[in-house]
């Protein structure tokens, strides 16, 4: 029989994300994620499209790795655990509807730059 996490641990991951969050939003950091033989500078210099871009890319991982793990949990890897599968989806839901919203806004700048008159 596969050995699942019991309902204790769940609960207690819960409670803990719970305390985290009534303690205040934390500021998250977009990771600066480098090329090979790429310096951190140059990433830096970039400019928007590049930073978007990598945005775009953190959201693919975020949700290749969700669909990974539950495979994996799927077909009954022991060293997969519901709890591991639930919060990679969450994260990787979150991390896909922030990017929505950032596009919505961006769409709708645009739109409202190209109404000004000149």
């Amino acid at each position: 029989m596969i050995e699942r996490a019991d309902i204790n641990g769940v609960l207690a991951q819960m409670r803990e994300l719970k305390a985290q969050a009534q303690q205040g939003v934390r500021q998250i950091e977009m990771p600066q994620p480098v090329v090979a033989g790429q310096k951190s500078e140059e990433v830096q210099k970039g400019g928007f499209g590049d930073l978007l871009k990598m945005a775009i890319d953190e959201v693919n991982s975020q949700q290749a790795e969700a669909k990974k793990l539950a495979t994996a949990y799927e077909l009954g890897d022991p060293s997969v655990d519901l709890p591991q599968v639930m919060i990679q989806a969450q994260k990787a839901s979150v991390s896909f509807q922030a990017m929505t919203q950032v596009r919505n806004r961006l769409v709708s700048a645009y739109e409202d730059i190209m109404n000004m008159s000149i």
